[in-house]
């Protein structure tokens, strides 16, 4: 049984997930949301919206999993996030007509549903009780941000930095009798801009931790054979 520390241990390990806004929307709201607009198909590598461009709307992913990333001017990528299935993208540029603060790009093919700024500001018009939940939804993209920036920059070493960022990938695994197993699209050089570390230096530290069999791969699937070993790593 896990006791209360290893709970905490975990939870401090862990990104907290969006993606229970559309989950937490009436009947109503959400029959009208999704008919405004059908899903598009998406291929792996599609930019949804860019940084310092103007606000395109709003995109809710049905399908698939987006990459939230900045730049610097030299070409430097941060990583910030991997949003999946059931969350939604660009809200506050949207309803405050600002320039968009992240790229968005698809990691997989996908399924998303476009709105316009207009049409998801009419929508809430017509259910102003979903404000509530777009603040919410606002505050807590922040946060993630700020624990991707907190762990980018004061995580002491890559094992520590690369630990994270594996067991918040695996939060929607399948538990298996091996460990945790779940689909892992992300190569060394995409891993390195989500820790800020050089592809060199990642695949060092994925081959030590497939040495000590923590993880293990099998083509895109990575299992977390040693899930415990691995938060003591991410702990520091």
């Amino acid at each position: 049984m896990q006791t209360q520390q290893e709970a905490v241990t975990h939870s401090n390990c862990r990104t907290h997930r969006t993606g229970e806004f559309f989950r937490k929307l009436s009947p109503a709201a959400l029959a009208d949301l999704t008919s405004i607009r059908i899903p598009q198909s998406y291929e792996a590598g599609e930019i949804l919206f860019s940084e310092t461009l103007e606000t395109t709307g709003v995109f809710l992913i049905r399908e698939g999993i987006v990459r939230l990333s900045m730049n610097s001017s030299d070409g430097k990528r941060l990583s910030l996030r991997v949003a999946r299935a059931g969350e939604v993208l660009g809200l506050s540029s949207a309803l405050f007509g600002t320039k968009c603060e992240t790229t968005a790009e698809t990691l997989s093919s996908a399924k998303i549903t476009h709105f316009s700024g207009s049409e998801f500001r009419d929508f809430l018009m017509r259910h102003p009780e979903v404000y509530k939940l777009v603040t919410e939804e606002v505050c807590l993209q922040y946060t993630m941000a700020c624990e991707q920036l907190r762990t980018v920059g004061l995580s002491s070493s890559a094992p520590e930095k690369l630990a994270r960022l594996l067991l918040e990938m695996s939060e929607n695994g399948q538990t298996t009798e091996n460990g945790t197993r779940f689909r892992f699209l992300l190569t060394h050089e995409q891993i390195g801009e989500f820790i800020g570390a050089s592809r060199e230096t990642v695949t060092r530290t994925f081959g030590a931790f497939k040495l000590r069999r923590l993880v293990a791969m099998n083509g895109s699937t990575l299992t977390i054979s040693n899930r415990r070993a691995l938060e003591s790593y991410a702990r520091g």
